[in-house]
Parts: C-alpha cells; structure tokens; sequence
C-alpha cells in the first residue's frame, strides 16, 4: 500500500514520520513547499509537484489541514488524478457538513473517503498515540486499519460520513470546559499562594485530573505557552461546535464562553500560543 500525506504542520509532519516508520509513506505535499521539500528530504521519499500528482502515485491519501475551505480546496485539485477504488482519509477537523461535501466529490469518481479527526496533542501525533474518531462505510474503515494504526492507538468508527467530525466535535467541547476550568482552578491556587508546580504533581493523581490539567497547566506554572494546539484553531473548532448546535436550536454555554476568551486572547495577540494561555485571562480574576 502507498500512502500520500497532504498537510505537515505541527500534527501531520509526525503523522506522515510515523507512516514512513512503518514503511507506507511514498510521498508528501504541503501548500508551503518548504516544508515538504525538508520532510521529503529527511525521510527519502517523493516530493509531488500537485496534489493531482500525489494522487496518481499513491492508493490512499491522507490530509491534515486547518479548516473546512482548506480540505474542500484540497480534494478539488486531487480530483485530475483520483482513479476508482482510492481512498482518501481526511484527519483535519472540520464540519460533518464538509466531510459529506468531500466524499460527494470523491465518490462521483469512484472512490472512498473518511472522517478521521484525530486528538492527543503533537505528543499523541509524534508518538503515534492518537486517538482516531472515523466516519464513513465499515468496507472503508477496514482498509483503512493499517494506515490509521500507524498514527494512533485509539481508532474507532462512530458511523457513516461525518460521524468522525461530529465526535470530534464532542471532543473539542469538552477540551473547551477543561482548560477554562484548569484556567480557573490554577488562577484560584496562585491567589492563594500555594506552590502551583506542588499543585499540579498532587492534583495530577487526583479525582479532578486530565491530560489537559497534567499536560497543560504546567505551561500555566510557567508563564510560558508554546504551540501545541493553538488557540486560533480551537477557536475555529468551537465555532463548528456551535453553529452544528444552532442546527439543532441549542446554544452551548461553556463553548459561548470560551470563545469569549479566545476572542480576547486573539486581539491580544495571543492566537498563536497553546490553548493554557486562558491562564492569561484567569489570573487577572484575581487582580
């Protein structure tokens, strides 16, 4: 099986390592050449001139993009060299919406498509740890085992196209309750003067815990926020959280509030740090 990888930021460059590791990747591209000319570079495999290229090289394609225009975009200029019987996983997190749009695309030339929004922060993608949520047909998921266990650990399929996106929706809700109350929390033990590195060694064993509050609240301790998932971007995701709620007629008060932040954090020049800078905002409660 050959594999193309579309998108190497900060998730897909280790995602794309980790399917050269296992010996599936034959080639790469990426809208800032740079990037896949040194990733082609250090693993030995093809730079394609166009996704159209990388399309004809390769059975299964995989894409990990920021947003919903980026994969639509994407899988338009795969389609000159889409055959029959390919398969095309998108890891990007986007709406159920897209997704849908994209295997429409897809399957007037015949060929496959899957959801696979993916979570575990650039720790989970480098060490091939992720956690995979998948939507599309059950003949497809199963062709598709070998390439997304090469990225993660967790893989499940929750149903038919944008059943991936829709859980990964679910996700980035309460990804969005966890680091505003982390935020609070962690803002509340400073007041208090307690050690916070203390804080987060003890509170990390206990009831309250998360991977956000062990991985990311020690970024807080620091004062120092660097990209692991970026505000900009959970931003963007929580977006599509509420405007698939307002289909339904439902507003989400934790995400409407966390956006809030995020708003300010961007106009603050923030937007690209890691999603713990809602310390920033937290610790002025206190002030």
């Amino acid at each position: 099986m050959k594999v193309g990888f579309i998108g190497l930021g900060a998730m897909g460059a280790h995602m794309a390592r980790n399917l050269h590791r296992v010996g599936l990747l034959a080639s790469v591209w990426n809208r800032s050449s740079d990037k896949a000319q040194a990733l082609a570079a250090e693993l030995g495999c093809e730079l394609a001139a166009s996704p159209a290229a990388l399309a004809e090289r390769c059975e299964v394609i995989v894409l990990c993009v920021a947003a919903d225009q980026d994969v639509l975009d994407v899988v338009q200029q795969l389609l000159p060299g889409i055959r029959a019987g390919q398969l095309v996983i998108d890891c990007s997190t986007v709406s159920s919406a897209t997704a849908h749009s994209a295997a429409a695309l897809l399957a007037a030339y015949g060929a496959d498509f899957l959801d696979c929004p993916v979570s575990g922060g650039t720790e989970g993608a480098r060490d091939a740890r992720l956690a995979i949520m998948c939507g599309g047909s059950e003949a497809a998921f199963e062709r598709a085992q070998p390439v997304l266990a090469a990225m993660g650990a967790t893989i499940a399929r929750f149903g038919d196209t944008g059943a991936g996106q829709a859980t990964k929706a679910t996700n980035q809700i309460l990804c969005a309750g966890y680091i505003r109350a982390i935020g609070e929390a962690m803002a509340f033990a400073q007041s208090q003067g307690l050690p916070l590195a203390q804080v987060v060694e003890t509170l990390g064993k206990g009831a309250g815990s998360s991977w956000y509050f062990v991985n990311r609240a020690p970024n807080m301790v620091r004062g120092s926020y660097p990209a692991g998932f970026r505000v900009r971007l959970h931003e963007k995701d929580l977006r599509i959280c509420r405007d698939m709620a307002a289909a339904s007629g439902a507003e989400l008060p934790v995400v409407e509030a966390v956006l809030r932040d995020y708003a300010q954090l961007v106009a603050e020049g923030h937007g690209d740090e890691d999603i713990s800078a809602v310390f920033r905002l937290t610790e002025r409660l206190f002030d």
